[in-house]
């Protein structure tokens, strides 16, 4: 899943929900259900995520929404498999950029 988004040091919730595609209480729950989502807050309280934010939901949202793990399913294989998944996840996410990159040039030409 291609995610576009302007590089950033911080993305807010809005950004991000309508990146994902998500509605920004499916964003909430999944910082509230997963540890490795720790967005920073403001003063306000409003959620600032981190690039290193935006590459967990990416995983999460791949587990979830493309291959179809329940929350606890992914909970665990993140867990357990962390390292791995991680490793092929970001391969993936490379090799996905490229072929946008790769469409974009031949509809330009």
């Amino acid at each position: 899943m291609h995610i576009d988004l302007p590089e950033k040091r911080y993305y807010g919730i809005g950004e991000v929900a309508k990146a994902f595609g998500v509605n920004a209480s499916l964003i909430r729950f999944w910082e509230k259900e997963f540890d490795v989502l720790k967005p920073k807050k403001n003063a306000k309280g409003n959620r600032k995520f981190t690039p290193e934010d935006i590459k967990n939901l990416k995983l999460i949202f791949h587990l979830v929404k493309e291959r179809g793990f329940t929350l606890d399913g992914a909970k665990v294989h993140l867990k357990e498999e962390k390292k791995k998944t991680l490793t092929n996840f970001d391969i993936i996410d490379k090799l996905e950029n490229i072929k946008s990159q790769l469409i974009r040039i031949k509809n330009q030409l």
